[in-house]
Order: structure tokens, then C-alpha cells, then sequence
């Protein structure tokens, strides 16, 4: 396919992740309210599933927005929307309060979407119309046809903190990867504020919040700010990083032990020199790093039980990509977007660099340790 033809798509796209971050960004700030602390810590706002990760009013509310948006824009008529949220526990009989905030973010938000270049409801979504337009993102991919890939709020956990978490929507069709989107609303426009953890929830002077993206095949990727009043009217090009020295390097890692071998990656970027500390980093936001040219290096290793998704990984390999960097598996393939839900075959991890030169020793390099690690 021509990436001319996705113009649509694209403008849709990062519009709609505009709006989205906007929701993400109120909602995120309520639950930093004292007056909205409960018992639990949340206010009501937040649910375990049944992984007991948590959800938030975010998470189903980005999923109704984006959900409605693209069927608004695109129609329903073959419209295929894998995301991770389903309706199962909010449409519980306990759940209505929170489907009724649900409902409140969703409006509020949808009330602006002209500010965005957006069309907005006629009147206000009801409860059921949220439910569907949730339950309408129940694809599961596949090798053929077109599939919208959606993470509402990647790294939730993130998001309940206050620190990085992000939108991600990306658009695959026959298996590839055409387009990627990520809203970052807290990840800080200036490089010296990007730290360790990276909290900048208050980071009081700090600039803060960006949208970025890329079209395959085009060889540039953009960021936009995050504008608290609609749109903004320009983008800036984004260049991975050239330093192909580890010792120079930085690392991103994910926050998370159950889903990473921490003790792993510290001693392969041990034996290749790294000298810096990880930067432990929730969501995609780790590809937005290298993006942008604030990190060289993400490397995840999960346990064998643990599968990794398509709608983690989509966005961010797309746009770190055309940003001049390499991402693939731990055997160096590109990752396999056309099985389904999850990144099935995957080689003992990913890799993603911001060069080809660094991507080239790091995979050497894990050849020459993994025979005396503990996976």
C-alpha cells in the first residue's frame, strides 16, 4: 500500500489520540485528589481484573472514544478494533457508578472533540452506547485485512501513580504495521527532565506532554504537543540517536519484575560496558524515549510464561522505526504482527535500539550470555 493512502487514517489517528490523552490527563488528575480518596486509594476509579492489573475510568474511556471516533469516521461495515479492554466487569450491577464516570469522562471529553477537528454527538452518549462502543473492539487480528490495534492506557499501573503511561493506536493491515500513534501526556518535552522513573506528574516548570507518530515506509516520525485547548498547528521531526557506544548508551527497561528479567539485562549491559543506571520506565513510553533521541536502548526479557501483546509493541516499533531505529526480537527478526492477539514466535525477547551499529553488538551480545543465564 501506498502511504500517500493513509493520509486519512493518519490525520484520524492522531487527532483522536489528541482527544484521548486530554480524557487520560482530567481523569488522571482526579484520582490525585484528595477529595476523591476512598477507601480503596482511588475514589472508585480504579478495578482489578482478573490478572489483577488495574483499570481505570481512563482505560474504558479512551477505548469508547477512539472506538466511536473510527466508526464515525470509517463506519462500522468491516471495521476490526483489537484493544484490551472488554465490558465484562462494567457492565456488572455493582459496576454502575462506574460506568456512570465512565459515561462523564467519555462526554466531557467527546463535548471538545471539535477543538481537535473532531465531530462531536449530536447529544451525549448514554450508558448502553458505551458499553457498545467498548464491546465493538473485539477483534483479534489476524494475517489478513485491516485491523485498528489499540492499548487505551499503556502502563495503567503508571497511570495510578502519576508517572508515564500512554495512548497507543496503531494500524496493521495483512500483518504490517502501516501506521503508529502515541499520546504520552506526561512524558516531559525537555530532555533533562526525563529521569529515572520519570514522575513528572508535578514537575511544576517542566514542559510536559507529547503526541508522536509515523507512517511506514515514510522515514520520518513527529511530535506534537499536548495542548490543554485543542490541535496544535505544528509537529517537530524526530531522530533516534546516534551513538552507537554502549558505554555512552542509555537503557530503558520496564518498571515491572513480573513481566521482565531485571537480573538479566543488568548483566548483559554489564558484560557490553553500559555504564549508566537502567531507566525504569511504565508503557511504551520506553519507545518514545528512543524516539526522540532521549534513549539508545529498550530491552525486555519476560518470563517464558509470559506472552507478550500486539497492542504493547505496535506503535512504538512503527514510530521508533522511522525514527532511524532497529526493533526486533532477541535473534534479531522483526517482530510477527499477523498471529493474532500476541507476538507468537517471539525470540527470547525485544530489542529495540535507536541504530543499527548498537542493535548489532547487542544481539551479539546476548548470544555470548544467554547460555549462562537463568532463563
Amino acid at each position: 500500500m501506498e502511504v500517500e493512502s493513509l493520509a486519512r487514517e493518519m490525520e484520524t489517528a492522531v487527532r483522536v489520540v489528541h482527544l484521548a490523552s486530554s480524557l487520560c490527563v482530567k481523569v488522571q488528575e482526579k484520582l490525585r485528589l484528595p477529595s476523591s480518596i476512598n477507601g480503596n486509594g482511588n475514589g472508585g476509579h480504579v478495578k482489578s481484573k482478573d490478572d489483577d492489573s488495574p483499570v481505570t475510568v481512563a482505560d474504558w474511556g479512551v477505548q469508547a472514544i477512539v472506538s466511536w471516533v473510527l466508526a464515525e469516521v470509517f463506519g462500522t461495515q468491516n471495521l476490526s478494533i483489537v484493544a484490551e479492554e472488554d465490558t465484562d466487569s462494567l457492565s456488572k450491577a455493582e459496576s454502575l457508578a462506574l460506568l456512570g464516570a465512565v459515561s462523564n469522562a467519555v462526554n466531557e471529553a467527546l463535548s471538545e472533540a471539535t477543538k481537535y477537528g473532531l465531530t462531536k454527538p449530536d447529544e451525549p452518549l448514554g450508558s448502553d452506547d458505551i458499553l457498545k462502543a467498548i464491546g465493538r473492539c473485539n477483534s483479534t487480528g489476524g494475517p489478513k485485512g485491516r485491523h485498528w490495534v489499540l492499548d487505551p492506557v499503556d502502563g495503567t499501573l503508571g497511570f495510578v501513580r502519576g508517572d508515564q503511561y500512554a495512548v497507543a493506536l496503531a494500524l496493521i493491515e495483512d500483518g504490517k504495521v502501516l501506521l503508529g500513534v502515541l499520546g504520552c501526556p506526561n512524558y516531559p518535552v525537555k530532555k533533562e527532565g526525563l529521569s529515572n522513573g520519570c514522575n513528572q506528574s508535578g514537575a511544576g516548570s517542566v514542559s510536559k506532554g507529547c503526541v508522536m507518530y509515523a507512517k511506514r515506509g515514510s522515514g520520518q516520525a513527529w511530535m506534537q504537543p499536548l495542548l490543554p485547548n485543542g490541535y496544535p498547528e505544528s509537529a517537530t521531526l524526530l531522530k533516534a540517536s546516534t551513538v552507537d557506544d554502549p558505554v555512552l548508551a542509555t537503557v530503558c527497561e520496564p518498571v515491572e519484575r513480573a513481566n521482565s528479567n531485571h537480573l538479566f539485562t543488568a548483566g548483559l549491559a554489564n558484560s557490553m560496558g553500559v555504564r549508566k543506571q537502567p531507566m525504569r520506565v511504565y508503557s511504551m513510553v520506553k519507545y518514545a524515549a528512543i524516539a526522540c533521541g532521549d534513549a539508545e536502548v529498550f530491552m525486555k526479557f519476560a518470563q517464558s510464561s509470559y506472552k507478550e501483546k500486539i497492542w504493547d509493541h505496535a506503535a512504538g516499533v512503527v514510530i521508533v522505526e522511522e525514527a532511524g531505529g532497529v526493533v526486533t526480537d532477541a535473534g534479531g527478526r522483526k517482530l510477527d504482527f499477523s498471529k493474532g492477539v500476541y507476538l507468537e514466535g517471539l525470540d527470547r525477547g525485544i530489542i529495540a535500539c535507536s541504530n543499527t551499529v548498537l542493535h548489532d553488538k547487542i544481539i551479539g551480545a546476548v548470544y555470548a550470555s544467554w547460555e549462562s543465564s537463568s532463563l
